[in-house]
């Protein structure tokens, strides 16, 4: 299946650019050339351009204003490239236009590999850039700083929005470095208790002799060493939110402290003589399962059923493949300056590398890695011995016949409701089982009614050569080039 071709605007007011925008073509770019301002404005306004690349001369001062002033025109909207002869980087016309106004520059004779990869990591800066202003709306960013476009995540901020609105507790699960401190930090942004504290207490690092003081606080003369009254965390949420991460490490005693707090909306200060009326919203989360824990006897079943009001699942980033380079980029752009402006992007070969690598570690992985990278890379672009992943341990393991059943078990589900144009009924005859089975199938696998679509089959990589070089891009080199 061929990929959809990017624009691409081409400043060239000499007109000698004409053989490499053919082969830019050829590797997968509809490209727009200009030769002058008011040419470049035209394609600009018929045609949205992500990237532009620009033939520059020290030489034609003219030409210099004039892209000057495209890109004041157009730094909102099209990341650019220059191309320049080695001997004009440092000359008074073009050094402050590369230093501050192109997102990367390219000195001749070309090294088109690399331009192919400047190319595709400037169209990842203008689609990260461009979804700033739409996440403004909630399109694809919660207010919690959460980046998602997949199903489930929309799924998830769907459920934050309903979340948000109510009062009732709410227990967050999904595996270590998934994003359950950001999930409660969206839920508190969009509630009521907005303008209120958001404490977050991390149960698993309270030490064992310091839990009740740490939430509850104590009274002057408490204990040895208690000079001063101290007010705990529980009490300091009063009027916004109370996050308990890994409330599964809660030791026994003092989760008998903190259901009493639920039923009653109180706590007992340590050493002190009277209750404390408490007006706080309680969200809790873990990694662990609770239910197992329960069994064991390792958790109240009480307070599990007081938690587990409202319960939001958090999906793991393998699950979520289509987001791993969104997330990486807007990592990129947080982390970016610390290097200032050496660093301008992934490499072909490390964003294939993200997309392939299992993420045991979840999302905080993705943060280390692309920050550790940013600080240890030594060219301009990051590559995978950069991440700290190769081409064989960036590759996904052997799925376990438990995934494949399962990803069978979705697709099948999928392409039913797609069939039956979303009629429940319908889809749940031809897969032979119940209407109340397939709820629960579609509460398991995450699939919202309405968004049914099959995920394309991955496209092959071919290699393309231009001027005796080999260049990775995708499959389908689909060409549109000329002048408008």
């Amino acid at each position: 299946m061929a990929s959809e071709p990017r624009n691409l605007l081409f400043w060239d007011p000499v007109r000698v650019g004409t053989d490499l925008a053919l082969q830019l073509g050829q590797a997968g770019w509809r490209i727009s050339l200009a030769g002058s301002l008011d040419e470049a404005r035209q394609r600009l306004a018929s045609r949205h351009c992500p990237v532009g690349l620009a033939w520059l001369n020290a030489s034609a001062s003219r030409a210099c204003r004039d892209f000057e002033q495209l890109l004041l025109d157009s730094q909102t909207q099209t990341q650019w490239l220059a191309l320049v002869q080695p001997e004009d980087v440092r000359s008074d016309a073009l050094s402050r236009l590369l230093a501050d106004g192109v997102f990367d520059f390219h000195t001749f004779p070309v090294d088109s590999r690399r331009l192919l990869d400047s190319l595709g990591h400037a169209a990842g800066v203008a689609a990260i850039r461009a979804s700033a202003h739409a996440t403004a709306a909630g399109d694809a960013v919660t207010a919690g700083g959460m980046v998602g476009n997949s199903a489930c995540m929309r799924q998830l901020f769907r459920q934050l929005d309903k979340i948000g609105q109510v009062e009732a507790p709410v227990l967050i699960t999904g595996e270590s470095g998934s994003g359950k401190e950001l999930t409660a930090l969206a839920i508190h942004r969009r509630s009521l208790r907005a303008s209120g504290p958001l404490v977050a207490v991390n149960c698993a690092a309270l030490p064992a002799s310091l839990v009740q003081s740490e939430l509850f606080g104590h009274e002057k003369g408490a204990f040895t060493g208690a000079v001063r009254r101290k007010i705990g965390r529980i009490e300091s949420a009063a009027g916004g939110t109370l996050f308990l991460d890994e409330i599964g490490d809660l030791p026994l005693e003092q989760q008998t402290s903190l259901l009493r707090f639920l039923q009653e909306g109180t706590v007992d200060r340590v050493g002190g003589t009277q209750p404390v009326r408490i007006d706080a919203r309680v969200i809790a989360a873990t990694h662990q399962d609770l239910e197992l824990a329960v069994d064991q006897g390792r958790f109240r079943e009480d307070l599990y059923y007081r938690l587990n009001v409202l319960r939001l699942q958090v999906p793991p980033l393998r699950e979520r493949t289509e987001d791993i380079e969104a997330l990486a980029w807007q990592q990129f752009e947080r982390f970016g300056r610390e290097r200032g402006v050496q660093v301008k992007g992934f490499s072909e070969q490390a964003l294939q590398c993200l997309l392939r690598h299992d993420w045991p570690g979840n999302v905080r992985e993705l943060i280390n890695r692309v920050r550790r990278a940013i600080v240890m890379a030594e060219g301009r672009l990051i590559t995978p011995a950069d991440l700290g992943l190769d081409r064989r341990n960036g590759r996904r393991m052997v799925p376990s016949l438990q995934q494949v059943r399962a990803e069978a078990e979705s697709r099948a589900i999928r392409t039913s409701l797609r069939l039956a144009r979303n009629n429940l009924s319908e889809a749940a005859r031809s897969l032979g089982i119940s209407r109340v089975t397939l709820y629960r199938l579609l509460d398991k696998h995450r699939i919202p009614i309405g968004q049914t679509r099959e995920p394309p089959p991955a496209e092959g990589i071919r290699e393309l050569r231009i001027n005796g070089e080999a260049s990775l891009e995708p499959g389908g080199w689909s060409c549109s080039t000329g002048r408008g």
